[in-house]
């Protein structure tokens, strides 16, 4: 049987597969994005695909600790943004 990679998610701490997560990268340029297909360049950070984990995430400073460095509110509105069109 083959190991099935777990990450942890930075909202809720939950150790799902790596494709029931969604990545969200910061790039050597210092850009966060979100990265659907897993394969970007970048330091990656785990959500779980819900509003409400990105909610705990921003409450928690959760993307801040994985990125050391602080995060600007526009990042976290296109984040939302996003989830919402996964989420449809």
């Amino acid at each position: 049987m083959k190991k099935v990679p777990l990450r942890q998610c930075i909202g809720c701490g939950e150790m799902k597969s790596k494709r029931e997560m969604i990545r969200v990268i910061k790039t050597p340029e210092d850009e966060i994005l979100l990265d659907a297909t897993g394969r970007k360049n970048g330091r990656g950070a785990y959500l779980c695909p819900a509003m409400e984990c990105l909610k705990k995430a921003v409450k928690s400073k959760g993307l801040e600790r994985s990125f050391k460095m602080a995060i600007p509110p526009e990042v976290y509105q296109a984040l939302e943004k996003e989830m919402e069109k996964l989420e449809q």
